[in-house]
């Protein structure tokens, strides 16, 4: 389970780095939603991968961790999704935003360049 999760982990966060690095602003938007989910679940993970263990108190058990699942990480990415959720409707906008400004979605507004097939404007 734990190479599993580690595997996923670096894969998301391998992705997301990957596509932060792209000159579109469509990938940059998906590559952080990918690392976000990365990191989500690397907090996730260090509250100990264990299966069968209540979440809340019981009672005849002694309250400790050894007994029950640590809420912290829980509640921590929970709340990083809701915050990655609203980053993310955030930057769809400023995408749709700036692609009205310059007429296209590079991330620093230079125009495309045109390719083999395409012939380029000529200025009189």
């Amino acid at each position: 389970m734990e190479f599993v999760m580690a595997c996923a982990i670096g894969v998301l966060s391998g992705c997301g780095v990957w596509l932060l690095l792209r000159p579109r602003t469509y990938q940059v938007i998906i590559g952080l939603s990918l690392l976000g989910y990365g990191v989500n679940l690397f907090i996730f993970s260090m509250g100990r991968l264990s299966i069968d263990k209540e979440p809340v108190l019981a009672a005849g058990l002694p309250a400790t961790l050894q007994h029950y699942t640590d809420p912290m990480p829980q509640a921590l990415v929970l709340t990083a999704i809701v915050i990655g959720f609203a980053m993310t409707a955030l930057f769809l906008v400023v995408l749709m935003a700036q692609r009205g400004f310059f007429g296209n979605d590079h991330v620093d507004g230079t125009p495309d360049e045109p390719g083999p097939s395409e012939p380029e404007e000529r200025q009189p």
